[in-house]
């Protein structure tokens, strides 16, 4: 495995986890189709959330947030309506939720332990 997806994978797992633990349900991660992949899709209550997770060893290259550049918001707010149109039955309730778009940033090589901020709303 490429030290890049080890990376990409450890920050997964560490954002399910800190989402998880801020009362969110994770419905699915890592879900892909020929347009893209979202990395995390949750429920906040009534919200469905889709989740861009971004991770960098350091902040020698800037904030892991600032990679989700307007062409990326506008991939994920395609591959949401692709998401929905497939999944919609999965989620509680018969009624068209309310969607927000959430990222996850993490830096692993933190002082003290990897840092993760949670930017709900970002785009």
């Amino acid at each position: 495995m490429r030290i890049k997806d080890a990376v990409g994978r450890f920050g997964e797992q560490l954002a399910a986890a800190h989402l998880a633990a801020a009362g969110l349900t994770i419905l699915d991660r890592n879900w892909r189709c020929a347009d893209g992949e979202i990395d995390i899709v949750a429920l906040d209550g009534d919200v469905l959330v889709i989740v861009a997770v971004k991770t960098r060893s350091s902040v020698a290259f800037g904030d892991p947030a600032e990679a989700v550049n307007p062409v990326k918001a506008a991939r994920l707010h395609r591959l949401a309506l692709r998401w929905l149109a497939e999944r919609r039955e999965s989620l509680p309730g018969s009624h068209c939720p309310q969607l927000r778009f959430d990222v996850v940033a993490i830096v692993r090589l933190a002082p003290g332990g990897p840092t993760v901020r949670h930017l709900q709303a970002a785009f």
